[in-house]
């Protein structure tokens, strides 16, 4: 498979990117302001709206691919603090049972952007482009 789809790899890898950033974005407005049917609005300055705060914006500098491996690695670590202070105490680690998967799979997703970096397709990766000509 890798010889027919390599060749994809980098339209691929902003394609999850982007996707992942979105998803994690459109939690941060349901937060704040009860968009997309959500929980808010919250109190300011309580667990929910930081969460809302940085969903908002770190969603949008992942899509984006600005500041990616920074803004993905806090983005992970938001994500497994949800986990465990949120999720597990529902009764259970396994997060099916839990109603964590999508936090989860957007922890371990944002790892991976924070080792590889924000990928061809990016304003990170065009920052250096441009630096690199200089």
């Amino acid at each position: 498979m890798q010889r027919y789809l390599g060749k994809f790899d980098d339209y691929a890898y902003s394609a999850m990117r982007i996707v992942l950033g979105f998803l994690y974005w459109s939690h941060g407005p349901s937060w704040l302001w009860g968009s997309f049917d959500g929980f808010g609005p919250v109190d300011a300055w309580s667990l929910q709206w930081v969460a809302g705060v940085l969903e908002t914006s770190l969603g949008t500098l992942i899509a984006i691919g600005l500041f990616g491996p920074w803004a993905a690695f806090i983005a992970c670590g938001e994500m497994a603090y949800a986990y465990f202070f949120f999720h597990i105490p529902r009764g259970s680690w396994m997060p099916i049972m839990n109603g964590s998967e999508i936090t989860v799979a957007l922890c371990f997703g944002f790892l991976y952007i924070a080792t590889r970096g924000s990928g061809r397709f990016s304003i990170d990766s065009w920052l250096a482009s441009r630096k690199a000509d200089k």
